[in-house]
C-alpha cells in the first residue's frame, strides 16, 4: 500500500471513529447507553414538599450520575407503600418508622437507613366550628392510608391529647394533600391531617389549624428505606441511591430557584408564596448527615406498642441500618457536597 492509500485508509478510519462516538452522545437512550444504568424503582407515599428530594434527585439527573435509572412510583400511604417494598414491587422507599416496626415484627425485613428531617411538618386542619381537641369526637378525619404517617400522627396526638382515637375518632383514607383538601372543602370530612404546602393551602380557604404535629411529637422523619434483602443481594445499588439522595438534599438546601423550580413543577403550585414558604421550611429542616435517629424512635414504639406490646422487647437498632451514612459521613462525601 503507498503512503498516499495509508493517508486515506487512516482519514478514513478516524471518520467513522469520530462517528460513533457523535452517535452515542446524539442517542443517550440507546441499547448501549441503557445498559450502563441499573434500573431502580422509587416509591413515593405521596406528593408533597416532604418528598421532594426524590424529584429533585430526578430532575437533576443524579440517579443516573450514580449509575441508576431511577423510575419514581407514586403510592398512597405508608401503609400500601410498605407493602409494595415487602414485595419487591419497588426497592425504596420513605416508609413511615412505625409502619417498619410494625410490618418487622409481623416478619418483614425492611430497614431504614436514614431519617432525614429531625421533626414532622404536619398538621390537622378542621371546620371553622371546630374550637378543642374535645370537639373531635365522632368527626371524621381524612388520612392518607391507614396504617400511613398521617394516620400514626393524629392517633398519637389525639391519645396525647386525652382522647380514644379507635372509638372517638372516624378516619377516611383520601389519598394525597389534594384530595384531603378537598374532602375538608366539601364537608366530606371534618378534618384532614396534611403536610405543608397543604396545610397552607387549607388555612387561605379559612380552615384553622387544630394542632402543629412538629409542636406535639419529637418524631424523626423521611426515612430512606429498604429490604434487608436488597442490602444484601445488592448492596452497591442501595449505596448508589443513598449517594444520589443525599446529593439530592444538598441540591436542594443550596439552590434555592432549583429548589422553588421542582416544588412548582412537581406540586403544580401556582402560589409563589406558598412556595418560598414551603423552601424555607423543608430545605433548612433536611439533614446533611442523617443518620436514624435511633432515640427518637421511642416515639414508634410507643405507637406500636398499643398492638404489639411485645415491641418492648426489642431495640431500635434491630429496624434500622446506619452503616450507609456511617460510611459516607466518614469518607468526606457528605462535606464534598457542601465544599467543606
Amino acid at each position: 500500500m503507498s503512503p498516499r492509500e495509508q493517508e486515506i485508509c487512516m482519514r478514513g478510519l478516524i471518520v467513522c471513529l469520530i462517528s460513533a462516538a457523535l452517535a452515542l452522545v446524539s442517542f443517550p437512550n440507546s441499547s448501549y447507553a441503557q445498559t450502563k444504568l441499573k434500573k431502580i424503582r422509587v416509591g413515593v407515599p405521596s406528593v408533597g414538599v416532604a418528598n421532594i428530594i426524590i424529584f429533585v434527585t430526578k430532575e437533576a439527573n443524579l440517579y443516573a450520575k450514580y449509575g441508576l435509572d431511577g423510575e419514581v412510583i407514586t403510592i398512597n400511604g405508608s401503609g400500601i407503600a410498605s407493602k409494595a417494598l415487602i414485595s419487591g414491587n419497588i426497592d425504596v422507599c420513605p416508609i413511615a418508622t412505625p409502619t417498619v416496626i410494625a410490618a418487622n415484627l409481623a416478619g418483614s425485613d425492611m430497614s431504614i437507613l436514614a431519617h432525614t428531617m429531625p421533626g414532622v411538618v404536619h398538621a390537622l386542619m378542621v371546620k371553622p366550628e371546630i374550637k378543642r381537641v374535645e370537639d373531635l369526637k365522632g368527626k371524621k378525619i381524612a388520612v392518607s392510608s391507614l396504617g400511613s404517617l398521617t394516620d400514626f400522627l393524629v392517633k398519637s396526638i389525639a391519645k396525647k391529647k386525652g382522647l380514644n382515637p379507635d372509638r372517638d375518632l372516624t378516619f377516611i383514607q383520601m389519598g394525597g394533600d389534594g384530595e384531603r383538601i378537598a374532602a375538608l372543602k366539601t364537608g366530606v370530612v371534618d378534618a384532614a391531617a396534611l403536610s405543608h404546602p397543604g396545610y397552607g393551602t387549607a388555612r387561605k380557604l379559612g380552615f384553622p389549624m387544630l394542632w402543629d404535629a412538629a409542636k406535639e411529637l419529637d418524631y424523626p422523619w423521611m426515612e430512606i428505606t429498604t429490604r434487608r434483602a436488597s442490602i444484601k443481594s445488592d448492596h452497591e445499588t442501595i449505596m448508589n441511591y443513598v449517594k444520589a439522595h443525599l446529593e439530592g438534599i444538598a441540591l436542594f438546601k443550596k439552590d434555592r430557584d432549583f429548589g422553588r423550580k421542582v416544588i412548582k413543577k412537581t406540586l403544580r403550585m401556582d402560589d409563589d408564596e406558598l412556595v418560598n414558604e414551603s423552601y424555607d421550611i423543608f430545605s433548612k429542616a433536611f439533614i446533611a448527615a442523617p443518620y436514624p435517629n435511633l432515640p427518637g424512635m421511642k416515639v414508634s414504639f410507643e405507637y406500636v406498642a398499643a398492638t404489639r406490646p411485645d415491641v418492648w422487647n426489642h431495640k431500635p437498632e434491630e429496624f434500622a441500618d446506619s452503616s450507609f451514612i456511617a460510611e459516607l459521613d466518614k469518607s468526606g462525601f457528605i462535606k464534598s457536597l457542601y465544599g467543606k
